[in-house]
């Protein structure tokens, strides 16, 4: 007992060898040491140590998976709607950030089959009402003015290309692309999305006419039929205006 207080006339290193504090054992890598690894430069070996732990967060797996889940849900834009390659046409901002517009400069490079060894179909969606159609259409443009009707033309027998490098892609537009071409847009791949085990698609690669009819016909008067434009608001077509207006509600 006496040997736990120090006495003025016992010589310190009777008591220093009681006191000093027990190492542990060299093959236990306990906190503080590794602690004590890192704060203090000591042999090649520790300094290989403390550098260990970097090298395993540079190596992180789920760092990457996180680098890909961002960038397909940053733009599903880049990528066309089942992610297997990118959009094929050069796109425009439009009015709406969830879509994918063109200019009317590129609807003309596809009329006049610039990429014919890339698209085996090309489908345009003339939204606008019958009697807009009639009075003046984009060549070969289908007119679906009613979401029944696009979803029976375009889903209930999918078009298939024969050549499967080549793509099949839609464009809608109405008048302005305002409103109802990408409205139908929409619907066109929820729908197709809905029949379809995610991410397949009939359709992934959708665009959108930017400005539609109205700021491409004066520039390509020549790839409209008949060669005309008849706006919505036509004073001779209220009626129609108003029917049409109650069976798309």
């Amino acid at each position: 007992c006496r040997r736990l207080f120090r006495s003025p006339s016992m010589p310190s290193s009777v008591i220093r060898p009681i006191l000093k504090r027990i190492d542990p054992p060299p093959d236990r890598d306990t906190p503080v040491k590794t602690k004590r690894r890192r704060s203090v430069a000591g042999t090649p070996g520790e300094e290989a140590a403390a550098e260990q732990p970097v090298a395993r967060l540079l190596r992180s797996k789920s760092f990457c998976q996180e680098e890909i889940e961002t960038l397909l849900a940053s733009d599903h834009r880049e990528l066309i709607g089942d992610f297997s390659k990118a959009y094929l046409l050069q796109t425009v901002e439009g009015k709406h950030q969830d879509l994918k517009y063109i200019s009317p400069e590129m609807m003309a490079a596809v009329l006049t089959g610039q990429f014919s060894g890339l698209i085996e179909s090309c489908v345009i969606v003339d939204c606008r009402y019958p009697y807009e159609y009639e009075g003046g259409h984009i060549k070969g443009a289908v007119n679906l003015p009613l979401e029944r009707d696009a979803e029976e033309f375009l889903l209930r027998k999918p078009i298939v290309p024969f050549d499967a490098s080549k793509r099949v892609i839609v464009i809608f537009h109405c008048e302005f692309s305002s409103e109802r071409g990408p409205r139908m847009c929409r619907f066109v791949r929820e729908k197709d999305r809905a029949c379809n085990e995610y991410p397949r698609l009939h359709y992934p690669e959708l665009y959108v006419l930017k400005g539609g009819y109205r700021e491409f016909f004066p520039q390509y008067q020549a790839h409209c039929e008949p060669q005309d434009y008849r706006p919505m608001r036509h004073r001779d077509f209220k009626e129609d205006l108003r029917k049409f207006r109650l069976k798309s509600r």
